[in-house]
Parts: structure tokens; C-alpha cells; sequence
């Protein structure tokens, strides 16, 4: 269920500490003029709900699934009384939450759904999250601060399934040998702490040159993923939009890598009736109305000016498409969207699908 609203508070107005959301200037622009309910699946430090507010969103619910975010939100929330509704919950749920929220019986009722995908700068900033690998924590990158973590994962995967994660999750080439090595060294020592883990990686990697990304970026990442499930929850929280959306309602996607973007660009390909046909010359397939239309058919990018002030944006990609009439519907073939395809570990430490890591 959704929290109550957070109490009336006076609002931070110290600008330098307000966290500046990436493409918000491209995404407010692309869904002009912004009115009606909005829902911000992905809440974080509240940037695009903000933004949204100002723009002219009626209301606004924030859905997060790291219960935290809301008590950083108290300094400032209390401005928009009740324009601003917080949900502890999953974007995989939103359209179920979205109900909750506005006290609805059934949808759609939302004009608008945008997610800022993968984990936030203030989540890595937390050394005791466990998602920086530059930082010394516990091993945990868990979004929700529920279930297993990622020392779970790691000290009792199979080196197989470990390797599939890295390989698939993270497109990490060295994938076996890393894996190889996390569970030699774990057989000794497990592992409680992020630079422990980091300097398994490292010794399995050369050194990076300048400008090269840190040699444990790609096993951090697939981890991740790994622990909260985000690929899952991504699909099943694109296809709860759909639900959730009124006809003409937006949705709008930031991504910052390319599984994720892959997954979104396919996912709105297919639900807006541009999906690659897979043989020019097999027979044409009878065509239905989609339930989106795009709004531009490339991703839209920070500019210059964006990515000199915020470096975190240079790899942002914005996907926005509108809603149609038409009648809501599951995404049949999950492959087609790009997830990545392994088997899921076995019971007793069995082995998975072998990956093609090295």
C-alpha cells in the first residue's frame, strides 16, 4: 500500500544541493504542455517529479522501491500539499500503485509515466549500499534493502551461473575467468565487502589505460541487475504503463546503458507496429492498431551544454512514445525485446547454460 502523504515541511530552497534529474529539459519539451496525473516510477531524490510539478502536472506520484528516498524527500515535499503522492513499491507494480495512490477502483487513470532507469548518484555515494566499487561496504546492492544481496549471490552461485550473470548482465568478455576466480577465493574467504570483490576483479584484468573505465564497472553492473531483477522489472513495469495509460498519455524512458535501452527501443518498436520484419519475403501479417505511437524514432541525447555539466548524462538516452486508443496487451516473445536469455541457476548448486565468457 501506499505510505501517507509526508507532512506539510518547509522546503529546501539551497538549490546546490537539489539533485538535477539528466534530459529533463528534452523530456518536458517532448511532452508539452505537461497536465494531468503523472506517475515518476524511478522517485529517487525527486528531480523529475519536481520538474513535472512545475511544469503543470496536476499531481504526481513518486513510486521508489529504497524506502530512504522518501525521508531525504521531507525537506521539500510539503511545498506541493497534496500534488504529490509517495508510493514505497516497484515500477513492475505501477499501474496497481497507481490506483492505490489516487484511491481509484480501476484505470486507466495516469496522463503520464516517466522512469529514470538503473541505480541513482546518491545510492553509489552510500559507501554501506554496496553499489560503488570505488568504495569500500558491504556487499549488498540491494535497491529494496530486501531479500538476498549480492555477497548472497556471490558466495553461492555456481561459478557457471556467475559467469552467465557477468556475461549477459554485464557484457563482461572476461566473465569465466572472473568467476573462476570469485569462487576459488570464496572457498577460503566469503565475501562480505565491496573491495574485496574488486580486487578479485582486478587481478583477473590488466590494468585499464587513460580514459578506460575501472576494471570491475561491467561485474558491478551485471550484479546489480542480477539482485534487483531490473530487466524483469523493467518489462513487466513498460507493460504495466501501457495498462495504466489514458488514451494520449506519455511515456517517457531514461536509459544509460545498452541492454536497457535495447530493451525499451524494442518494447515500443513492437507496441508501436515498427518492429523489423524477420523475412522481407514471408507473408504479410495482418495488421492491428498499436498501442503506441512514437514520438520520435531515435533515442534523444543530452546536448553539450548538459553533458559538460553533468557527466553522468553522456551516456543517456530519452525514448518517448504517446499512448493510442488502443486496447492494452502482453508483450508475447520476451526474446524478441532483447533480454538476455540464460537458464536460471538449480537447486544445490547446479550448473546453468554455459556462458561464452572466457
Amino acid at each position: 500500500m501506499c505510505p501517507p502523504l509526508v507532512p506539510p515541511a518547509e522546503p529546501n530552497r539551497d538549490e546546490t544541493a537539489r539533485h538535477v534529474p539528466v534530459l529533463i529539459a528534452p523530456l518536458v519539451a517532448a511532452v508539452a504542455p505537461v497536465t494531468g496525473i503523472w506517475l515518476d516510477g524511478t522517485f529517487g531524490a525527486g528531480g523529475y517529479a519536481r520538474a513535472l510539478l512545475d511544469a503543470g502536472a496536476q499531481t504526481v506520484i513518486g513510486v521508489d522501491r529504497d524506502p530512504l528516498v522518501f525521508d531525504m524527500a521531507q525537506g521539500w515535499v510539503g511545498a506541493y500539499g497534496e500534488r504529490i503522492r509517495l508510493c514505497h513499491g516497484n515500477f513492475a507494480d505501477l499501474d496497481t500503485l497507481a490506483l492505490q495512490a489516487m484511491g481509484a477502483a480501476e484505470g486507466p487513470i495516469l496522463d503520464g509515466v516517466v522512469l529514470d532507469l538503473g541505480v541513482s548518484s546518491m545510492q553509489i555515494d552510500a559507501a554501506e549500499r554496496g553499489f560503488s566499487f570505488q568504495k569500500d561496504g558491504p556487499l549488498d546492492m540491494r535497491m529494496s534493502q530486501e531479500g538476498p544481496s549480492a555477497a548472497d549471490l556471490v558466495n553461492t552461485a555456481s561459478e557457471s551461473h556467475l559467469a552467465d550473470i557477468l556475461y549477459h548482465y554485464g557484457e563482461e568478455r572476461a566473465a569465466r575467468r572472473i568467476a573462476r576466480a570469485i569462487c576459488a577465493t570464496r572457498d577460503l574467504t566469503p565475501y562480505d565487502s565491496t573491495l574485496a570483490l574488486v580486487r578479485t576483479i582486478e587481478k583477473c584484468l590488466p590494468r585499464p589505460k587513460p580514459g578506460q573505465s575501472h576494471p570491475a564497472t561491467r561485474s558491478f553492473q551485471a550484479l546489480r541487475i542480477a539482485v534487483n531483477a531490473e530487466f524483469s522489472a523493467l518489462v513487466q513495469g513498460l507493460q504495466a504503463a501501457e495498462r495504466a495509460l489514458r488514451p494520449g498519455g506519455w511515456l517517457a524512458v531514461v536509459t544509460f546503458h545498452s541492454l536497457e535501452d535495447r530493451i525499451v527501443k524494442r518494447f515500443l518498436q513492437n507496441r508501436s507496429g515498427h518492429q523489423a520484419q524477420a523475412n522481407r519475403f514471408s507473408p504479410a501479417q495482418p495488421s492491428e492498431e498499436a498501442p503506441f505511437a512514437l514520438a520520435t524514432r531515435r533515442a534523444i541525447g543530452p546536448d553539450p551544454v548538459e553533458e559538460a555539466a553533468n557527466p553522468r548524462a553522456r551516456s543517456a538516452k530519452l525514448r518517448v512514445a504517446r499512448r493510442t486508443n488502443a486496447a492494452a496487451s502482453s508483450v508475447g516473445d520476451l526474446g524478441a525485446l532483447g533480454m538476455p536469455q540464460f537458464a536460471a541457476e538449480t537447486r544445490g548448486g547446479g550448473r546453468s547454460k554455459p556462458s561464452k565468457g572466457r
